[in-house]
């Protein structure tokens, strides 16, 4: 989950619904692939967050702080379950959406290397694949770098919109390097509610707006898992919606 902190409680965005939103994102980019290809980075963005822990309603404190607060998701350690989950769900959609997904999952744990023996494994694993795939599909290393530097693009931008991460007074922030290397930055130089400016503008239109489903909690702190699911599955629910656009 990403968990911000309300006035009032929390606002709780679950992890596939950002990857939703990357997905909004990368759909306005102009196409770049071959429509397989293509529709494929989609998918692989889209998903790229599944197969989380199914805490849902089974007690324990799976989703929780030690202090009873939902759990923020840069607050869980590293799941060695979640993360081959993700990658056995792909293959069953091809090498093309396994490649573009190990090459996210590299990316993120890499770091992690020499902590445990399960965890090289797994990093060795990823690296002997993206070798197999890459040769199998005949696509260089330099290309697939291309194709999942957007789908990064799309997670991090997304993620700086649902962590609310935008600089105020109209200060600038780095998104990340796009497939052609070109790195982009957002403002919001109008203020909250305001365009979100993007430079160099990436997008085929003019203008976009793109939005992401959250939960909002009144609820402070919980006594397991099974109270906040019940209080996630009552909660009203908020759109969060942004405008791109281009500087003028």
């Amino acid at each position: 989950m990403i968990v911000n902190s309300t006035p009032a409680g929390w606002q709780i965005i679950y992890q596939q619904a950002h990857a939703l939103l990357a997905a909004q994102l990368a759909w306005h980019w102009p196409p770049t692939l071959p429509p397989d290809r293509w529709v494929g980075l989609l998918a692989a963005i889209a998903q790229h967050d599944d197969e989380q822990a199914a805490w849902h309603g089974h007690g324990g404190h799976h989703g929780l702080t030690p202090a009873g607060a939902p759990a923020n998701f840069t607050q869980k350690e590293f799941s060695l379950e979640q993360a081959t989950g993700v990658l056995a769900a792909a293959r069953f959609q091809g090498r093309w959406r396994s490649l573009l997904t190990s090459l996210h999952l590299s990316c993120l744990y890499e770091g992690l290397r020499g902590q445990k023996k399960e965890i090289d494994g797994f990093l060795d694993d990823l690296k002997a694949r993206q070798q197999q795939w890459q040769k199998e599909l005949k696509i260089s290393k330099k290309e697939a770098a291309q194709a999942y530097a957007l789908l990064h693009w799309c997670d991090r931008l997304s993620l700086i919109l649902c962590r609310h991460e935008i600089p105020e007074m109209g200060r600038a922030v780095e998104i990340h390097r796009g497939p052609d290397g070109t790195t982009h930055t957002l403002a919001q130089p109008g203020g909250p509610g305001g365009p979100v400016i993007i430079r160099p503008w990436p997008f085929q239109a003019p203008k976009v707006e793109v939005s992401v489903e959250a939960s909002v909690l009144t609820q402070l702190q919980f006594k397991d898992d099974a109270e906040l699911a019940a209080a996630l599955r009552a909660a009203p629910v908020e759109p969060l919606t942004w405008t791109l656009a281009r500087a003028v």
